[in-house]
């Protein structure tokens, strides 16, 4: 049975969808099955692997308004073994619309009940908010990941984040958790930094994983590639970071995974 992870904050910036995306990336090279769900409306994990948005794609908003099977609307991404349901502006609308729908809180959930067992990993990119599409991914989630960027306003808002967590493991979904906490753009030169990182541990705990992400120039630049930074830099600060991230997650599920060695880096001409 696949493991459904949402990675969630309702503070926008804080690397939400570059750490889904490349977290995705890396178990897939790893030989795990991973199937990336876009509920963002934004759509940037989408780009982020690749997919452009024209007008005729089929996305997770043609799956809840029944427009569209999974054959049409799963997409196969430039990494093997790794997937996505994409997302469009279009699902912006989705919010006011599933207001009206009986069970709203689970229709994601039902959506991925069909096809959970097909994948070893499914990972949910959830928009920065705590609306109703956030809660429909922590309903049909087993855990979640929780991004915190190291800077000072980093735990503003945590305390309701957990909150909604608490209210939905006790209301709609008893078997989530908490999967780990990971600190991005993290700057050691500055003191804030470690001041803040501290403050994090403090509250978590355990659940904080050792691997920390770095501020890193490619893992900027890798989306407007259209790629993850595995495939734009391998070598960088960044990347390394989102493989050990991965593997720390894998370890902590008690996952075997195949090692994998750095991909080589992708050059890009101008007109690129």
């Amino acid at each position: 049975m696949g493991k459904i992870i949402s990675f969630a904050n309702q503070k926008g910036g804080v690397g939400k969808t570059t750490t889904c995306v490349n977290v995705a990336t890396y178990m897939a090279m790893m030989g795990k099955k991973v199937l990336i769900l876009d509920l963002d409306p934004q759509g940037n994990a989408t780009s982020g692997v690749g997919i452009r948005k024209t007008k005729d794609l089929k996305t997770i908003y043609d799956l809840i308004d029944g427009e569209s099977n999974f054959d049409e609307v799963i997409k196969p991404t430039i990494i093997d073994n790794l997937y996505i349901i994409p997302s469009t502006v279009d699902l912006a609308g989705a919010e006011v619309e599933l207001i009206q729908i009986p069970q709203r809180e689970k229709v994601i959930k039902n959506i991925l009940e069909e096809i959970k067992d097909i994948y070893d990993f499914i990972l949910i990119d959830c928009p920065p908010s705590l609306g109703l599409i956030t809660v429909n991914a922590l309903t049909a989630s087993n855990s979640v990941i929780i991004p915190i960027q190291c800077e000072f306003y980093a735990l503003e808002g945590l305390t309701q984040l957990m909150n909604t967590i608490r209210l939905i493991k006790y209301h709609l979904n008893s078997d989530i958790d908490v999967e780990g906490v990971v600190m991005t753009m993290k700057d050691k030169r500055y003191n804030l930094t470690n001041q803040v990182s501290n403050e994090i541990i403090k509250f978590f705990n355990k659940k904080v994983y050792v691997t920390t992400i770095p501020r890193n120039i490619r893992l900027a630049e890798a989306p407007s590639h259209g790629l993850p930074v595995a495939l734009y830099d391998a070598n960088s600060k960044g990347a390394e970071a989102y493989l050990s991230l991965a593997e720390e997650i894998l370890k902590r599920s008690g996952v075997p995974y195949k090692k994998i060695s750095k991909v080589r880096k992708i050059r890009f001409s101008e007109d690129d």
